[in-house]
């Protein structure tokens, strides 16, 4: 088989092929700033450096792709919220001084404009100079930051949120939610404009960790529905990361018609793979804490070959987990991408799906 650009390898996988190798897209976007000397607090209204590391990261691990992301509270901060900007760390938002002391004041709040509030531009030019660079042979998946469930948590605050869940009146719940859509909505397009091969939403909130898989029926996955019929082409995926333990969700996230889910370490990968339509693709799911952090390079070589046969390298992309830490041992970036061109190489492929 020929070698195949970082970006036919993705589009072989989208199309039920089996490409020469795996491919590999890691969410490095901490560690790429740590390895190239910054810290992501110090850069984070820098576009050029925030490119460049990303680009730099990229070529000298060589993955297929970048994840472009920031934090949790940009798109939370377009829309009012007051955050806290921490030098060695991602910006959070305040949440002892929520913008929203009830839901019905959703209506109050201005629907941000990507191009012109907060930092949503300096995202969407960082986007722009990555997908400059590489994407006619790269991935550049430009993340659009919170979707709807996990945008009306920031800015109702945790807690409040949880309560209005138990007490508040469903349509008041719904009407809100809608609201947050058309934000995410609106940025997931602009991402795609500014050149993004795809792009995504976080719904970490969403996740059996915190609220009930009844809850999320619901509240989350409508809304995720509406996100995906209005952002998803066939040549522009959209993708959809819920953090921690999805189990009990999985088939649910895959009825979505995203045609990317990323996935937590938590994760039964084999069953997962059996629950969702064939040509919804599985990104994950190496555990970022251990053994990408704390681990061994044997680690995390055997880390990504469990991912391998799990699935057997049906329709998956090898990632993290989740969001891979600033100082995550480089040598252990080196075993990720080694092993997954070891594991994920088209014969080894082939062997496990005969």
């Amino acid at each position: 088989m020929k070698m195949m650009t970082s970006l036919e390898r993705v589009q072989a996988v989208m199309q039920g092929e089996i490409p020469d190798f795996l491919p590999v897209i890691p969410q490095s976007f901490l560690f790429a700033m740590q390895d190239n000397g910054y810290s992501i607090g110090t850069v984070n209204r820098k576009p050029s450096i925030m490119a460049k590391c990303h680009l730099e990261c990229r070529e000298k691990y060589g993955y297929d792709g970048c994840v472009m992301d920031v934090d949790d509270s940009t798109l939370a901060e377009a829309c009012g919220a007051k955050v806290i900007y921490r030098e060695g760390n991602v910006a959070v938002v305040k949440e002892s001084e929520p913008v929203l002391k009830d839901l019905r004041q959703i209506d109050d709040l201005k629907m941000p404009d990507p191009q012109k509030d907060g930092r949503l531009p300096e995202w969407l030019e960082t986007t722009s100079r990555i997908a400059e660079k590489i994407s006619q042979e790269a991935v550049v998946m430009g993340r659009a930051d919170q979707g709807p469930f996990n945008l009306l948590c920031i800015l109702r605050g945790t807690q409040e949120f949880m309560l209005d869940l138990l007490e508040e009146e469903e349509d008041v719940i719904l009407h809100a939610l809608e609201w947050t859509t058309k934000v995410h909505i609106a940025f997931a397009k602009a991402q795609l404009e500014a050149g993004a091969t795809m792009t995504s939403m976080g719904d970490a909130y969403a996740s059996p960790n915190l609220v009930s898989p009844a809850v999320y029926r619901k509240y989350a996955l409508p809304f995720e529905k509406k996100v995906v019929d209005a952002v998803q082409t066939v040549q522009k995926p959209f993708s959809i990361h819920i953090c921690g333990d999805t189990n009990q969700i999985i088939e649910d996230m895959g009825q979505t018609g995203a045609r990317i889910l990323e996935v937590d370490w938590k994760l039964d990968m084999k069953k997962a793979r059996a629950k969702i339509p064939d040509h919804t693709i599985l990104m994950g799911n190496v555990n970022p804490s251990d053994p990408l952090y704390l681990g061994t390079s044997m680690d995390v070589d055997a880390a990504v070959k469990k991912v391998v046969e799990d699935t057997k390298g049906k329709g998956l992309i090898i990632s993290s987990g989740c969001a891979i830490g600033a100082n995550t041992k480089p040598e252990n970036i080196q075993a990720f991408v080694k092993a997954g061109r070891t594991y994920g190489a088209y014969e080894n492929v082939m062997k496990l799906q005969m």
